[in-house]
C-alpha cells in the first residue's frame, strides 16, 4: 500500500509547504489508479491522466501516478476543478474522481479542536476515508482514447500560417489543413506592429 505521508512529502517538496489541494491530488490519484487496478507510479504509458485544474493539485497527482506532460501521459482540461480522470489506454476504461460536495464541512470532524478552515482541511483530507472524501464515477470519454493519444510521429503544416503541427492536432476546414489557432477561436492574437511614427515616439520617450 502506498505511503500517504511519503507521497505528501514528495509533493510538498515542490512548493516548500503542504496545502489541502496537494492532499486532494494525492488522495484522488491513489483512488483513481486503484479503481483501474494499476500499480503506480507508472514507468510505461498505459495510464493516461486528465486533470481539471493546474497548480499544486496537479503536482499531487503527478507524484502518485508518474504521469507527466513530457511523456504525454498527463493532460490538462482546465475546468477549475479539483478532479481528474484516469484512463487505462489498453482497455479504454476511465474513472473520474472528485472531492465530495460537502468535503470542506466534513473535514472538521477529522481535525478536532482546529477552528481554522485551511488547517482543518489540511488535516481532515489526510484522515478521511475515501468514501467520505471522494466521489468516484465510471465515465465514457467523448473523444476516443486513441485520438487523444494520437500518433506523435505524424507531422504536417498549416495551410494558413505555415507552422508545423504534430500529434495529429490539425483540423480540416473547407478543404484546408489548419492548426487550431488558425481554425479558431485562438487563445492569442498577434499584436499589430507599431507604425514608424509610434516607433519614433517610443524611442524618443525611452531616450528622454
Amino acid at each position: 500500500m502506498a505511503d500517504l505521508q511519503a507521497l505528501l512529502e514528495q509533493s510538498s517538496s515542490r512548493h516548500n509547504h503542504l496545502c489541502p489541494r496537494q492532499v486532494l491530488g494525492v488522495r484522488i490519484a491513489l483512488a483513481g489508479s486503484a479503481m483501474l487496478g494499476m500499480d503506480v507510479p507508472r514507468k510505461d504509458k498505459r495510464l493516461l491522466v486528465i486533470v481539471e485544474s493546474d497548480g499544486c493539485f496537479s503536482d499531487g497527482v503527478e507524484v502518485v501516478t508518474g504521469a507527466t506532460m513530457g511523456h504525454r501521459t498527463l493532460r490538462l482540461e482546465d475546468y477549475g476543478k479539483m478532479a481528474a480522470t484516469f484512463i487505462d489506454v489498453k482497455t479504454g476504461r476511465a474513472v473520474r474522481v472528485a472531492p465530495s460536495l460537502d468535503v470542506r464541512e466534513r473535514a472538521y470532524a477529522y481535525a478536532p479542536g482546529e477552528p481554522r478552515h485551511y488547517f482543518a482541511q489540511l488535516q481532515g483530507y489526510q484522515a478521511m476515508p475515501d468514501d467520505e472524501l471522494l466521489t468516484v464515477q465510471e465515465v465514457t470519454l467523448t473523444t476516443p482514447v486513441e485520438v487523444i493519444v494520437s500518433r506523435p510521429v505524424v507531422r504536417t503544416n498549416c495551410d494558413r500560417c505555415g507552422e508545423e503541427i504534430v500529434n495529429e492536432r490539425e483540423m480540416l476546414v473547407n478543404g484546408e489543413t489548419l492548426c487550431r489557432s488558425c481554425a479558431g477561436p485562438s487563445y492569442y492574437r498577434p499584436t499589430p506592429a507599431p507604425s514608424p511614427r509610434q516607433y519614433a515616439q517610443t524611442y524618443a520617450a525611452e531616450r528622454a
